[in-house]
C-alpha cells in the first residue's frame, strides 16, 4: 500500500512504534472510529476503546452491534481509530449525535480526513492520533457482544502533541478530550512524575 508520509506533508503527523502505540490510547481520550466499505464509509465517537496488549498491539472497541459503524467494520474487517483534540469537540459531538444511515457525516459535518496506509477506512483530520486496525475475528458464539478486538497495524501521531513516546500537550487545542455526558467535556490535564522509593 502507498505510504502515508508524502501525502500527510501539510498535515503534520509521524509513525508510532507499533509496540508503543498503546501509549496514544492509555490515558482514556475519546475516540472517533472510522470505518469503510465499499463507496459506504461512517465515523462515530466511543468513549469506549483501550489497548489490549503490546505486541501485537491489540485494542478493544465498544460499538453497538446495530450501529451503521458496526456494520461497517463488520463488512470490511477494518477501522480507524483517531483520536481528538480540543479544537474539534464540537465535531467530536456532533458525529457522535448523529446516525451515518441517516445523513453523510463527513459532507454534512465538514469532516476532513486523510487517507489511512493499510487500511481503507479515513484517518480524521484535527486529530493528534491514529490507530489504523484490522478486526481479530471472534469465535462463533450464540451472542453477539458490543465489544471488539482489533490489531493495530499502523500508528500515527501529530509530533505537536506526542513525541518520544510522551504525550506533550503545549498546546490548549491540541490536548486530548474525555467525554462525560450532556455535551460536557474535560481536557487532558497537566502530567506530573511520581519517583520510585
Amino acid at each position: 500500500m502507498r505510504s502515508i508520509s508524502n501525502e500527510l506533508s501539510a498535515v503534520r503527523i509521524e509513525p508510532v512504534e507499533l509496540t508503543k502505540s498503546y501509549l496514544l490510547m492509555n490515558h482514556g481520550p475519546v475516540t472517533l472510529v472510522s470505518s469503510a466499505h465499499g463507496e459506504r464509509r461512517n465515523v462515530m465517537a466511543a468513549s469506549w476503546a483501550m489497548p489490549l496488549d503490546f505486541s501485537p498491539p491489540k485494542v478493544a472497541v465498544v460499538v453497538d452491534s446495530r450501529s451503521y459503524t458496526r456494520e461497517l467494520i463488520e463488512a470490511s474487517g477494518e477501522f480507524v481509530l483517531s483520536i481528538p483534540s480540543r479544537a474539534i469537540a464540537s465535531q467530536v459531538l456532533a458525529v457522535g449525535s448523529q446516525s451515518g444511515r441517516e445523513l453523510d457525516k463527513f459532507a454534512a459535518l465538514g469532516v476532513g480526513t486523510i487517507p489511512a496506509s493499510k487500511v481503507k477506512a479515513p484517518l480524521i483530520d484535527g486529530c493528534v492520533a491514529w490507530l489504523e486496525c484490522k478486526v481479530i475475528p471472534e469465535p462463533h458464539n450464540e451472542k453477539r457482544y458490543d465489544l471488539f478486538l482489533g490489531e493495530v497495524v499502523a500508528a500515527w501521531a501529530d509530533p505537536r502533541a506526542f513525541k518520544d513516546g510522551r504525550w506533550v500537550f503545549e498546546d490548549e487545542g491540541l490536548k486530548t478530550i474525555h467525554y462525560i455526558a450532556g455535551g460536557n467535556f474535560f481536557a487532558t490535564g497537566d502530567a506530573f512524575e511520581v519517583a520510585d522509593k
